[in-house]
């Protein structure tokens, strides 16, 4: 049994000492067992539920998850300063170098009256410091991105090279296109072309929803929600009805919807 310190010089030290302990030959099994490889799951997972928990009010939740993406960054630091390549006071060196010097209208001598001229600042040098030049404006893109934040990075990236539309008008009538090309694809029933269509007009429509400001992955969840409540609330008044969800016609749970819709306007 390992003695745990009645004092640590801070609490990140505590918590470095308690990663090192569960690493170490007489550590947790599990614990030791674990890669780069194995762990990438757990990160997807706990950076998901930080984004649910930014979402709510109940802050100890936050804060669980919080130090949850915490310890998956920490485990990380741990494996490769094990391989004799970085800790993580490394990283965090690296990481306040690259904002100080990223932010020169700060810690420097050039101007960012605005956000704009700040985001260039940052971009400009970002520029400068990679190793090797771009082959494609598209590069930096990461794959593994959620496809609707892969879209917007994309079209962002792609834009900032002066090929993107004015304005909202663009992508807005191409939406109109990719779904008459969707509708075509659906009559003469083939799959493949139906998944392609399909694809394009769901690319369009996240460049719309750049065009107007709206974040497609934040915009999609909100909707997802409210489409969870309102089905809740259906399966709620139909079990207080003494009724089968499975009994009911389309009409007739169209019917509940439609209520359920109208009560969440009524008390917004």
């Amino acid at each position: 049994m390992k003695q745990v310190p009645d004092h640590f010089p801070s609490p990140i030290a505590r918590l470095r000492w308690v990663l090192k302990a569960l690493r170490a030959p007489d550590g947790c099994p599990w614990d030791r067992a674990q890669t780069l490889k194995t762990i990438e799951p757990c990160l997807q997972e706990e950076c998901y539920e930080l984004l649910d928990a930014m979402a709510s009010d109940d802050l100890p939740h936050h804060r669980e998850e919080l130090g949850d993406v915490l310890l998956q960054i920490l485990f990380q630091c741990d494996i490769r300063e094990e391989q004799g390549a970085f800790g993580f006071d490394d990283v965090v060196d690296a990481l306040a170098d690259k904002l100080i010097r990223r932010h020169p209208h700060v810690f420097g001598q050039a101007a960012a009256d605005d956000t704009e001229q700040a985001l260039k600042n940052w971009e400009r040098i970002k520029q400068t410091e990679r190793k090797s030049p771009k082959a494609s404006a598209l590069d930096g893109v990461p794959p593994a991105l959620p496809a609707l934040l892969r879209a917007q990075r994309t079209q962002h990236k792609a834009a900032k090279v002066g090929f993107d539309w004015k304005g909202a008008e663009g992508p807005d009538a191409k939406l109109d296109e990719e779904i008459a090309e969707l509708r075509a694809a659906m009559r003469e029933g083939r799959q493949e072309g139906v998944a392609e269509e399909l694809g394009d007009a769901l690319f369009t429509l996240v460049n719309l929803a750049r065009h107007l400001n709206v974040d497609a992955e934040s915009a999609l969840r909100a909707a997802t929600d409210k489409f969870a409540r309102r089905f809740k609330a259906v399966e709620r008044r139909v079990k207080d009805a003494g009724r089968d969800m499975a009994a009911l016609t389309l009409p007739e749970l169209d019917a509940v919807w439609d209520a359920v819709k109208a009560d969440a306007r009524h008390d917004a």
